[in-house]
């Protein structure tokens, strides 16, 4: 007997006994789809988190009061984006950073060819209209100076950037992101440049749109209104609020350098002294997604141990089904090797039924966890995520569950004597 007609026959049987093969494949399936739908949805989530905390790029990095910490879930546990500042974290929670702390750093960080720009955060849930149509009340607004959309990775689509005079005077002057503008001016957004608008009940002129670059779960770039940092801090400064410092460097291997001089240049401007820990922190560009990809790593260890378990059954269940279907087949096998079927054809034809059934349950499986999986991407708003690592890993680790599920059985079958299996009721 050929290979071909060994994996004919194998296919054959497999059909033929449907409730049993969709009963194993179903249990061989669930590991499986646990391990592609958590993989599929952590590296959604990557993608998003990614998206979200590195819009500036690899060679910037912004100065805060403390660091940022993140909550999973509802409860009580933090993930803190560094650990690096543990043994002070008394210190790092302290005071904000004054608008002159803000500006004093920037006029004394001399870093060469490193930008320097100051930004707060404004309003939010604010709604933004012009006579005619308004916003959900979903919009953030942002202050800024002339160095703000670079280091935050915005590009102006139509218009131009805040002039020196304009942020020095607090003009009321605004920038539109791509969705407020399509939401108040639908026919054409170019129609924003010198409108005005209502930005949470106050007049401003539109002066620029910027360039819709994506959004995740825990942003929307395109519903936002910057103004200049002088607007903003008359509007919803108080006495809390803390400055946030952004500083791009030429090349990322000054990084590291340019750090060390920025703490230099922050500690006097802090009233620091020598014994004194950082009250601040500095924050990476990619630092806090980074963090929260670590933070992740622990599911897919739980997810491997889930998926590892459940193959555990599955093998199990596999190798009963094919011990029983020896027994009913015994007479079957009797006759093949009446016929001149040799043991090795008996031993491979049950091994390639194994085989089957096992990358069956591994192709229901992966399909159904990237189709779930990628239910979370649509909700996290990135691209169509394939963990073809994590697949092919299935296909390989399902294919050997299947051999060693049904060696057994097979080499029970093989050894069968014919006169024996022939007269076997």
């Amino acid at each position: 007997m050929t290979n071909k007609d060994s994996i004919a026959l194998s296919w054959t049987n497999v059909k033929g006994n449907r409730l049993r093969t969709a009963i194993t494949v179903t249990i061989m399936a669930l590991g499986i789809f646990a391990l592609i739908l958590i993989i599929t949805a952590i590296q959604a989530a990557s993608n998003s988190m990614t998206d979200s905390f590195s819009s500036m790029g690899a060679n910037a990095f912004s100065i805060r009061y403390k660091e940022r910490n993140i909550r999973f879930g509802g409860g009580g546990s933090k993930a803190s984006v560094s650990k690096k500042n543990a043994r002070s974290r008394k210190s790092t929670t302290g005071i904000p950073i004054s608008y002159d702390e803000a500006r004093m750093f920037k006029q004394r960080y001399n870093f060469p060819s490193a930008k320097v720009g100051l930004a707060m955060r404004g309003g939010t849930g604010i709604v933004v209209n012009n006579s005619r149509k308004k916003t959900s009340p979903e919009i953030t607004s942002f202050g800024g100076d002339e160095n703000y959309l670079e280091l935050n990775g915005y590009k102006i689509e139509y218009g131009r950037n805040f002039t020196a005079t304009e942020i020095a005077s607090g003009s009321n002057v605004c920038m539109l992101g791509q969705g407020v503008a399509t939401r108040l001016f639908p026919d054409n957004i170019q129609k924003a440049i010198d409108a005005v608008v209502n930005v949470d009940h106050i007049p401003h002129r539109v002066i620029a749109v910027l360039e819709d670059k994506g959004s995740s779960a825990f942003f929307n770039s395109s519903k936002i209104v910057i103004q200049p940092l002088t607007s903003v801090r008359k509007m919803y400064a108080t006495d809390n609020t803390s400055y946030n410092i952004a500083v791009m460097v030429p090349e990322i291997k000054l990084m590291d350098m340019a750090v060390g001089e920025a703490t230099g240049t922050f500690r006097p401007i802090r009233k620091l002294e020598i014994k004194d820990d950082d009250n601040f922190y500095i924050d990476k560009s990619d630092s806090v997604a980074a963090t929260f990809l670590a933070n992740l790593a622990f599911l897919e260890i739980g997810t491997i141990g889930i998926a590892f378990i459940t193959l555990i059954g599955s093998a199990i269940g596999l190798m009963n089904i094919m011990l029983v279907a020896v027994n009913e087949r015994t007479k079957e096998i009797g006759l093949a090797k009446a016929l001149g079927c040799t043991s090795a054809d008996i031993q491979k034809q049950f091994l390639y039924e194994s085989v089957f059934i096992s990358l069956m349950g591994a192709a229901a499986g992966i399909t159904a966890g990237i189709i779930l999986g990628n239910g979370v991407a649509l909700l996290l708003n990135t691209g169509f995520v394939v963990p073809w690592g994590w697949v092919l890993a299935a296909i390989l680790v399902c294919s050997l569950v299947g051999l060693a599920a049904g060696f057994y059985p097979a080499r029970k079958a093989a050894k069968l004597d014919p006169i024996v299996a022939l007269r076997y009721e």
